[in-house]
């Protein structure tokens, strides 16, 4: 069986893993940022520039990411009508995220006109927000499902270690379910700061609190069983 140390190997290897680790790291700096700008400048530029350095190596780590999407409506687009709608809006959204953060990240890095990083920001964060909408929809309406199911299973008595292996599958189904809704309405927040700034979404305690929510419900659903 493996331990710790494996499971965080395998966590790694893979590139939700990374990305969930160093979305960590850019979180905490931000937080670190906002509580010691006016107490300790230098401390605070540090972090600032360690939360820039995360942000942009996640940019990077995404490369061709929104090909995951186009290959999940190829291969796994629904079982019924209306999970096949929501995997197309879901889906379309999370492409134009992926596809327009390739730009954001090279005009923020020079290679493109720096002008256009915050057009590529809007759009990227727009198609961000719609398609985890659509994601959080499909996973409720998941979740209920499976609610009704664990009840049918209760209500007809049956005892039996398959009856009993079901309801387990299907609580550890509603937990992961949870933890992607809390991800993607974190990520929606997020997101929201650069499509309609306001004093809540753009506050760096609300920023920080949500990028770790979503940064740590990624980690336990990447986490090896």
């Amino acid at each position: 069986m493996n331990d710790t140390v494996d499971k965080l190997v395998i966590f790694l290897a893979k590139r939700d893993g990374i990305d969930k680790l160093v979305k960590t790291f850019q979180y905490v700096s931000k937080l670190v940022h906002w509580h010691a700008e006016k107490t300790h400048p230098d401390a605070a530029t540090r972090a600032k520039q360690w939360e820039v350095a995360s942000g942009l190596s996640r940019k990077a780590f995404r490369s061709g990411r929104f090909l995951t999407g186009f290959n999940a409506l190829r291969r796994n687009p629904g079982q019924t009508t209306t999970f096949r709608i929501l995997a197309v809006l879901s889906n379309a959204g999370e492409m134009v995220y992926f596809f327009f953060d390739h730009f954001l990240w090279l005009s923020r890095i020079g290679v493109l006109d720096a002008k256009l990083a915050r057009r590529m920001s809007f759009i990227s964060a727009f198609g961000e927000s719609f398609g985890y909408i659509f994601f959080m929809v499909s996973d409720i309406i998941l979740i209920q499902e499976g609610i009704k199911a664990e009840r049918r299973i209760a209500k007809s008595g049956d005892e039996s270690e398959d009856s009993k292996e079901k309801i387990k599958n299907i609580r550890a189904d509603r937990v992961m379910r949870l933890m992607a809704v809390a991800a993607n309405l974190a990520d929606l927040i997020i997101a929201l700061a650069d499509i309609e700034p306001n004093p809540f979404c753009c506050h760096a305690v609300t920023l920080g609190i949500s990028g770790l929510v979503s940064a740590w419900a990624g980690w336990y659903r990447n986490w090896p069983s």
